[in-house]
């Protein structure tokens, strides 16, 4: 299954308990679309997130991502790991 990258830009301040908050509220519903959200790391003095996840497409991860309230502002497909 694809893997994708996306950033979230305006969560300056997101402590690690938002971030929590956040990523739980995208894992409580991935299974509608498929999409498995593997991890989350975010800077709260730039305010930039980014989520890592698997699906079948950036579609997908994007309905999810609205449904649970952050949008992502881009993403990127990542084809290759090491």
């Amino acid at each position: 299954m694809p893997e994708f990258m996306d950033v979230h830009h305006g969560m300056v301040g997101i402590t690690p308990e938002g971030l929590r908050e956040a990523h739980a509220a995208d894992v409580a519903i991935q299974s509608e679309e498929g999409v498995v959200f593997k991890h989350a790391w975010a800077d709260p003095e730039s305010g930039v997130a980014y989520c890592l996840s698997e699906g079948p497409s950036a579609e997908a991860v994007q309905r999810i991502h609205e449904r649970a309230g952050h949008p992502y502002d881009e993403i990127h497909p990542v084809p290759v790991t090491a």
